[in-house]
């Protein structure tokens, strides 16, 4: 276990050179800025030393012990045997010799544990004879740094002992499973102590849409009309008993759920009642009104700001992460490793200002609003994400893309906690028909906007939030009759649970208390990177080989898999960060406990393994069918009767569990018996081109040679394309990809073609470096694409995140903004935006026959 690090305390006078070491070169600029000329600020490029990575890393003499490849003595208290890698030996060259004419060492790595081992492993190679001192900030600004000067202090040894043991106790669990999971499923498939727990979670989501039976229900939605202005009214009750709606159904019978008492409406049940009332008149029956008020959310930590960054910018966890990291090192937010909510008070005094400036002192809350969080723990920073102490406007930080996207996120959020609440009127109204039917139209009007001028949380459940869309109601009265312009049958289908995105994955890792905010991002990038999970849209699916290695675990080593055991694990770690408990005791009852000692539970179930079993899978649709997983990923066997033999058939990597129905495996096993379907014939070549089905889903070749070490031509499908849609000459297309367009007028050779990530179009030229790409739009065919569209593209900027997609409509020009009104379908409804204004779209309102009138009128209630 780490030892305490040593400090020479050589005297030295006041004035002589400093030598000042970071993690990265980004923030190395930047904090030098702020530091008087005698400071010398080097990057160490994150840990200089770990444990080694492979055999080659380990040192000679110990190459014959047996733990060596563990990279741990367990027998000896556990002792680490930590390692420069090759690629930190230049590094730390540099910073000794940087530090030979220094006279003293002051360690700026981040304020939380991983900073915090950083700075013992630099004093432990470096080995210096001048004196050392830690600083920390939480903000590289000129203020923060000048404080920190002030305020040195020691490395924190509890700390370091507990990322330590963090990174050992990792290391024995992945080294020790690991190479049981090879022999007994497949090799290089691993497992992790926080990974396998998060391939749980989305394993058991994928195993609750197997069980999945859809049920299916009927209702009555009104259109009824006030003075032009139309609104929807839903039937709601028959008979005084409630309508049966999607979350009356048991998700696994199919049937309405056991105890609910609701009518289940079938399609001719709802006609008849259609029917009935078509002559009824439409009275208002009851008119309720009930004022609403919202608070805003707490400033962002850790894993709210990679929730919000995956639901409103498409970034994964990591993205999030990266780009915040950015953020902090060029000093524009504070650190963004925290699971504190609290905001210092020189913060909430800009961000009031900020509002008061931009908004009016309508706007304010009352009183500065502080939050209170549940921090596990001493881990992290001790304050919210937030804009440095200069707290700028996004326009004014210089950013461009993905991180101007999220610095305007974090400074809208910001913003919000210190302004008013938002005031609104719920508005219900109740139409009873025939004495048994009951319709409801509901709506929200926002009196005063309040904080949601600034910032609105997002959702992961796209549906609610349609569904809770603002809706404006006209003003009706009590008594009141209306006309109903039609009463039309609705047909619904239940859904299956909705699988994780990375952001509900991180809520329910937080929730269930699995890792820390600052081990989110790794722990989903791990086990996407491994294989037992893919990414499919926003949408998080296990793969078969993750279902496999989670059958193993949950079977044989229940613990490792169970959040309340996890949680309890992070909960030790926490305390020994705290002091208050001791890594050996912690180490040793997990590893070398007589009874239940990980290392005595791998020895014991790894007999009791069947390497056979624990490569099959049995799905729930398919009792008959044996899923397994072989070398190059998962097939199913089928015999086949018509040569008596047993053929096995691969599935692709593209379908997932809960969606392989029927159809699918016949069409698979249709091709493992017959051949690939053939799509004609290529008129150049006279070879045939097929439709190839592989581990990575569908693709194109031409013709199956005799010789198997010759490669056929083969080309990609677009994932927009149907591979059964497929016609000859458009295959022909992808297999003569790329194309040549021709010339740009800089006389750089411009040619189309399609990658892993999609089509695209690709710029080459002797002036240029390197190839230059730019992705093709939905609207763009890589078959039809032509030089002028290229061109154009190349124009456009370069980089990622979410662009408004093109106009559904355009309206016209609002009479006082001077600037075109147009329609858009967001993800959460459609919407008209004018200038920086945007405003929903009512739900009773057609997005395509909204007047420009009405626009203008929404459009004016958000700038008032």
């Amino acid at each position: 276990m780490a030892k305490k690090a040593k400090k020479k305390t050589k005297s030295t006078g006041s004035g002589g050179r400093k030598l000042v070491i970071v993690e990265s070169p980004t923030k190395a600029k930047t904090i030098r800025k702020f530091l008087p000329k005698d400071f010398i600020v080097e990057a160490c490029i994150g840990h200089i030393r770990d444990l080694p990575a492979s055999a080659k890393e380990i040192p000679a003499k110990y190459k014959k012990e047996k733990w060596a490849s563990l990279g741990i003595n367990v027998d000896k208290n556990f002792e680490p045997l930590y390692v420069v890698p090759s690629k930190k030996l230049k590094v730390v060259k540099e910073l000794r010799d940087q530090l030979a004419r220094a006279d003293e060492l002051i360690l700026a790595t981040d304020e939380d544990r991983e900073g915090e081992s950083i700075s013992f492993h630099l004093v432990e190679v470096l080995k210096p004879d001048v004196p050392v001192k830690r600083m920390v900030f939480h903000e590289i600004t000129r203020p923060a740094i000048a404080e920190a000067l002030e305020a040195f202090r020691d490395i924190d040894q509890k700390l370091v002992e507990a990322q330590e043991t963090r990174r050992i106790l990792d290391r024995l669990v992945g080294y020790s499973l690991s190479p049981l999971i090879w022999k007994k499923i497949a090799y290089g498939l691993s497992a992790g102590r926080v990974q396998s727990v998060a391939v749980r979670f989305i394993a058991e989501r994928e195993k609750a849409r197997l069980r999945f039976k859809k049920g299916v229900y009927c209702g009555l939605v009104a259109e009824l009309e006030k003075n032009s202005s139309s609104f929807e009214a839903r039937l709601v009750r028959v008979k005084d008993k409630r309508v049966a709606t999607g979350k009356d159904f048991d998700e696994q019978t199919g049937q309405i759920a056991e105890g609910k008492s609701v009518v289940l409406l079938q399609k001719e049940d709802a006609e008849a009642i259609q029917k009935r009332l078509e002559k009824e008149d439409w009275t208002v029956d009851e008119l309720q009104e009930k004022p609403l008020t919202r608070k805003p959310s707490p400033p962002f930590i850790t894993s709210s700001l990679q929730q919000e960054a995956n639901r409103k910018l498409g970034l994964s966890a990591r993205e999030a992460m990266r780009t915040a990291q950015s953020l902090y090192e060029k000093g524009l937010i504070t650190y963004m490793r925290t699971d504190s909510v609290n905001l210092s008070q020189e913060a909430i005094q800009s961000a009031r200002r900020q509002v008061e400036a931009l908004y009016g002192k309508e706007y304010l809350s009352p009183e500065p609003r502080q939050f209170k969080g549940k921090a596990k723990g001493a881990q992290e920073a001790h304050e919210a994400i937030r804009p440095s102490a200069d707290f700028l406007l996004p326009d004014e930080t210089k950013l461009k893309g993905t991180e101007k996207s999220l610095y305007e996120l974090i400074w809208k959020r910001t913003m919000a906690t210190q302004m008013a609440e938002s005031k609104q009127l719920s508005v219900s109204v109740t139409f009873r028909l025939a004495d048994e039917f009951e319709f409801q139209a509901s709506g929200t009007k926002i009196v005063f906007p309040g904080f949601i001028r600034a910032y609105v949380e997002g959702r992961d459940d796209v549906d609610a939030a349609l569904e809770e869309r603002e809706s404006t109601l006209p003003d009706l009265k009590l008594k009141e009759k209306l006309k109903a312009k039609s009463l039309e049958v609705t047909e619904h289908e239940t859904k299956p649970p909705a699988r994780f995105t990375e952001a509900s994955l991180v809520q329910t890792l937080e929730k269930e208390g699995v890792g820390r905010p600052s081990t989110y991002a790794s722990i989903i990038s791990t086990i996407m990177d491994r294989g037992y999970v893919r990414k499919a849209g926003n949408s998080l699916i296990p793969t078969f080989t993750g279902f496999a290695v989670n059958k193993l675990l949950e079977k044989h080593f229940p613990e490792l898999v169970d959040s309340q055991f996890t949680a309890s694990m992070e909960e030790s770690l926490d305390a020994i960060a705290e002091g208050q408990e001791k890594p050996l005791k912690f180490l040793s009852d997990f590893f070398l406990d007589s009874k239940k000692g990980l290392r005595k539970q791998i020895a014991e179930q790894e007999k009791k393994i069947d390497p056979e079993e624990a490569r099959s899978l049995k799905l729930e649709k398919f009792p008959k069918v044996d899923f397994r997983i072989g070398r190059f990923g998962p097939y199913f066997s089928f015999f086949d009767s018509e040569t008596g033999e047993e053929l096995r058939a691969s599935i692709p990597e593209e379908i997932a569990p809960a969606d392989l129905d029927q159809e699918m495996l016949d069409d698979l096993i249709q091709q493992k018996r017959d051949g690939p379907p053939s799509l004609g014939e290529d008129p150049d070549s006279g070879e045939k081109v097929y439709l190839m089905t592989g581990r990575y889903g569908a693709y194109l070749q031409l013709g199956i040679p005799e010789d198997p070490e010759q490669k056929p031509k083969r080309a990609m499908i677009p994932k927009t394309v149907d591979p059964k849609a497929l016609a000859l000459n458009e295959a022909l297309g992808y297999l003569r990809l790329p194309r040549d367009l021709g010339k740009d007028p800089e006389g750089h050779q411009i040619k189309a073609g399609l990658g892993r990530f999609g089509p695209f179009v690709v710029k080459t030229g002797k002036d240029l470096e390197k190839p230059e790409y730019r992705s093709l739009k939905k609207e763009d065919s890589v078959l039809e694409v032509d030089l002028e569209r290229a061109i154009a593209l190349f124009k456009e900027p370069k980089g990622r995140g979410r662009r408004r997609s093109s106009p559904i409509k355009s309206l016209g020009e609002h009479p006082q903004v001077k600037k075109p009104i147009e329609v858009y379908e967001g993800p959460y409804g459609p919407y008209v935006k004018c200038g920086k204004w945007n405003a929903s779209i009512p739900k009773e309102i057609s997005p395509s026959e909204i007047p420009l009138e009405k626009a203008v009128e929404l459009i004016d209630a958000r700038r008032a």
